[in-house]
């Protein structure tokens, strides 16, 4: 079946708590950074949940375990039960007790959150490549104090043939201080070290996404995330809806000149986008608008950006009370307007146009 490309962000007349059942939430840049609970995200699940939509925490982070996310997020003042949040490290778990036998001995490259899950499904974690029987090997975030020589255990066992798996394959992970490697980056090395590619468990691929609708039982779930290439693409994949927020690894730009897979149903910028409905973007005469911004493809590879009573102004008429004045304007809308004005001029491919000027005008 082929996949409608979409060229805008979607309108939605309904608070999104309300349009979907199931929000299934990216911890790290969308709840939490550095382990502190992100703007406006404690009170905004908080509201979602009362009102009635189920919260589930979909990670690609396969470090802790679930019963400690939950505690986390406890601690954050989000309160979660254990079965509410699904990890990289249970959807590779699954994929590895399907293809070795019950009991298998798992060497693991990681944190607890891999061995708990691994012994969830009746597998055995060690730590030495020696072990007599190995079945597999495992690659997850141990956290940045993973030894190295963890890597070179994990390459003595695959260059004897041994099958590799990876919860994730996310470069990068957002932190208190800024962005730091992620596990993609520790494959990589492994990688190098073997020549090998591992089976690969977590967003964007379908392992991930079977694992969350299994624990879940999401009838209309919506994917909430800040990553275009995990977050995004996972739900693409899964053929289900998504929200981007702005409080991650994607900034405006990046969203801008996001391919068809990557690009989110709608994009707010924080968890508060949960409790409010999305705005219509609409065709205008030469582009899209979008609450009193419209924006433009230009002839000469710019993205413009105008706010509508310049347009008015410049034609003689009136109709910027309609929209506001520009004190009155959301920079997202401006965003969601470029979107569309991106999207649509570059189609299946990547829009190549400077939106540098346009950005500037929204402060994004």
């Amino acid at each position: 079946m082929t996949r409608q490309i979409r060229t805008s962000p979607a309108a939605c007349d309904q608070s999104l708590h309300q349009a979907y059942d199931t929000a299934l939430l990216d911890l790290d840049g969308v709840v939490y950074a550095g382990g502190r609970a992100i703007g406006h995200a404690v009170e905004s699940l908080a509201a979602a949940r009362a009102d009635g939509m189920h919260l589930a925490y979909v990670t690609n982070n396969a470090l802790r375990t679930p019963e400690s996310v939950a505690e986390h997020l406890g601690e954050l003042g989000i309160p979660t039960a254990a079965a509410e949040v699904i990890t990289s490290a249970q959807a590779v778990a699954r994929l590895i007790a399907e293809q070795v036998e019950p009991g298998s001995k798992v060497l693991v490259i990681g944190g607890e959150g891999l061995r708990v899950a691994l012994r969830e499904r009746g597998l055995v974690p060690v730590e030495s490549a020696d072990e007599e029987g190995l079945a597999a090997v495992v690659q997850g975030y141990g956290g940045p104090d993973l030894a190295w020589g963890r890597f070179a255990e994990a390459a003595y066992a695959i260059n004897r043939g041994v099958p590799w798996y990876a919860s994730n394959t996310d470069l990068t992970i957002p932190g208190a201080r800024g962005i730091a490697p992620g596990n993609g980056a520790a494959v990589e090395v492994v990688r190098i070290a073997t020549g090998a590619d591992p089976q690969v468990a977590g967003k964007p691929l379908p392992p991930m996404h079977r694992e969350t609708v299994l624990r879940t039982g999401a009838k209309r779930p919506l994917v909430v995330g800040d990553r275009l290439d995990t977050d995004i693409e996972g739900a693409f994949n899964g053929e289900v809806d998504s929200l981007l927020v702005l409080t991650g690894v994607t900034d405006a730009e990046q969203l801008l000149r996001a391919e068809p897979r990557h690009r989110p149903t709608y994009v707010d910028r924080d968890l508060r986008g949960l409790l409010s409905g999305q705005p219509e973007v609409v065709p205008a005469a030469e582009g899209f608008r979008c609450g009193g911004w419209t924006a433009v493809a230009l002839n000469n590879g710019e993205l413009e950006l105008r706010e509508d009573d310049e347009d008015d102004q410049a034609d003689g008429g009136d109709e910027a009370a309609d929209s506001g004045s520009g004190a009155d304007r959301d920079p997202l809308d401006g965003l969601r307007a470029l979107c569309a004005a991106a999207w649509t001029s570059a189609g299946e491919d990547v829009c190549t146009l400077d939106a540098a000027k346009a950005l500037a005008r929204l402060g994004l």
